[in-house]
C-alpha cells in the first residue's frame, strides 16, 4: 500500500484592509525616525507601543549620546559608538510594562534583542534583516515573537 501526501489547495491571499494596518503605520514611522541617525554605516529607527497598539511609549534612532558630535566615533564596522535605535526607544519608554511590541527597520542585533528582552517587550516586528540575524535567534530563545513585517509596504502611499 502506499501513502499518498494529501493535496491541500493553496490559501486564497488575504486581502488588503481598507485602511492601514497599524503595525504598518509604526513601521513607517521607524523607517521615518531612521532618516534622523547619523551613522554612516546602518540607519535604523525603533517604535515601542503598548500591548494594544494604542498608544507609542517611546522612540529611537541611532546616534551619538545627546550632547555630543552627531557623528560617528570610528568608521570601524561594529565600533562607530552609536547608541542604537532600540536602546534609545527603551531609555524612554521604560521597562515596567509587560507585553511591549517594538518596530524597528531593521532587526536587533544580539545585545539590543537581549536589552528588549529585559525590557519587557513581547513582539517585534522589523522591515529589514540585519547583516547578523543572531539578534532574532536570542530574541526567540527570550520568548519574543519574532515578525519580519513586509506584508503592506507598498500599500497606501501617496
Amino acid at each position: 500500500m502506499s501513502l499518498m501526501a494529501e493535496v491541500h489547495p493553496l490559501p486564497e491571499p488575504e486581502p488588503a484592509p481598507d485602511r492601514i494596518p497599524l503595525e504598518e503605520v509604526y513601521m513607517r514611522m521607524a523607517e521615518e525616525l531612521a532618516k534622523r541617525s547619523t551613522c554612516l554605516r546602518l540607519q535604523v529607527g525603533t517604535v515601542i507601543t503598548t500591548p494594544d497598539l494604542t498608544q507609542v511609549l517611546g522612540i529611537g534612532y541611532n546616534g551619538n549620546a545627546r550632547g555630543l558630535p552627531n557623528r560617528c566615533d570610528s568608521t570601524t564596522p561594529g565600533a562607530c559608538g552609536c547608541i542604537h535605535s532600540e536602546m534609545n526607544a527603551v531609555i524612554k519608554a521604560g521597562a515596567q510594562l509587560p507585553g511591549k511590541v517594538m518596530f524597528v527597520s531593521a532587526s536587533p542585533c544580539v545585545m539590543c534583542a537581549k536589552m528588549a528582552i529585559n525590557a519587557n517587550v513581547a513582539r517585534v516586528y522589523y522591515r529589514e534583516a540585519y547583516r547578523d540575524p543572531a539578534g532574532l535567534d536570542v530574541l526567540r530563545q527570550g520568548g519574543v515573537e519574532v515578525i519580519h513585517y513586509n506584508r503592506w509596504r507598498d500599500l497606501w502611499r501617496s
